[in-house]
């Protein structure tokens, strides 16, 4: 039985002690999902989304690896006057090759994820809100883990490639920006595994995981619990919600889960970022940024502050690449539902 079907058991079964409660959904659930048309559709829709978005992960990157405090304004028209267009997509290649991977490894964990383990806790009689809280927090955990097997590689030459040209950089950071000139992605894969080894497309990893991780647990079990409260408030049924009315909810509660984990992982995604893009130098040499050297390099250029460059952006880009990415994602599961004999 899905997760769905046995909410909708338990939802039968409690309703006639309060016609007043808010009730869940019937989820589309994993084994409802033509997987072929859900893959297919999701590539090409999250790969749209992510074209409108990437100027400002650019400006973010930027942001991060700045040893001065620079304004997204600045930088922006800096990067209009001396790229050009083709300044803010930098790398864009490169990513959209990771993004059709990542989000198929992404979707599936998650899908998978939440379909096995709601169905163990409303099996073990757990309300609907704890429920789903918990099936769509260690859903957001497992595939936050799974997608950034691809993601790291891809974003370790992706952000390399973005902030490749740029003058403030190169004339602040002489000793610890990568000396590499790229052409483009393919020739920044084949000189990195040629200077640093496969271990360089894992740099930052681990804190990646630090980071992704328990935001994802974090932000889908809040956007669940957010979706809930929302309808609560306006007093509608789940079984009863216009489309349009849906979307709302849903945008409003990605923002909102969105904002709070930009807030609490800032400080990581920052200092994950140096290690990706950013080298030490020690005694003539260089090699790979440690965990501690960025962190004693922000604190130098401008103690905690230093760790929330690029904040708003990253506030920016999380907010609407949630409520873009979760109205799609719903929007997704209804086109690739399977059609009903």
């Amino acid at each position: 039985m899905s997760l769905g079907a046995l909410m909708e058991e338990k939802r039968r079964a409690t309703t006639s002690s309060s016609s007043s409660q808010v009730h869940m959904s019937n989820d589309i659930d994993w084994q409802m999902l033509d997987k072929s048309r859900f893959f297919f559709l999701g590539a090409a829709l999250f790969s749209g989304v992510s074209t409108a978005l990437y100027p400002i992960v650019v400006l973010k990157t930027r942001q991060q690896v700045s040893p001065t405090r620079v304004s997204c304004a600045n930088i922006s028209l800096a990067i209009a006057r001396l790229e050009g267009l083709k300044g803010f997509y930098k790398g864009f290649g490169t990513s959209l090759l990771g993004t059709i991977p990542a989000r198929a490894l992404y979707m599936t964990a998650l899908e998978i994820t939440k379909s096995s383990v709601g169905q163990a806790t409303v099996r073990l009689g757990l309300s609907d809100t704890t429920s789903l809280a918990v099936a769509n927090g260690a859903a957001g955990l497992t595939s936050a883990v799974a997608a950034q097997t691809v993601w790291t590689p891809i974003d370790i030459v992706s952000q390399r490639l973005m902030v490749q040209g740029d003058v403030s950089l190169s004339k602040h950071l002489p000793g610890v920006m990568n000396s590499c000139r790229y052409r483009n992605g393919f020739d920044a894969f084949r000189k990195i595994l040629y200077t640093d080894g496969p271990r360089g497309f894992y740099r930052g990893f681990g804190i990646s995981i630090l980071t992704y991780a328990p935001s994802n647990a974090v932000w889908w079990a809040s956007y669940s619990l957010a979706q809930k409260s929302i309808w609560s408030r306006y007093k509608h049924s789940y079984n009863h919600k216009e489309a349009g009315g849906s979307a709302v909810v849903q945008a409003l509660s990605a923002a909102t889960a969105s904002g709070c984990s930009a807030l609490v992982t800032m400080p990581v995604d920052t200092i994950k970022t140096r290690l990706q893009v950013l080298d030490a130098e020690e005694n003539g040499r260089r090699r790979a940024m440690t965990v501690m050297q960025s962190v004693k390099s922000l604190m130098k250029e401008g103690g905690v502050g230093a760790c929330y460059r690029g904040l708003g952006p990253r506030w920016v880009s999380m907010s609407m690449s949630a409520t873009t990415m979760i109205t799609t994602y719903e929007f997704l599961k209804r086109l690739a539902t399977k059609k009903q004999k």
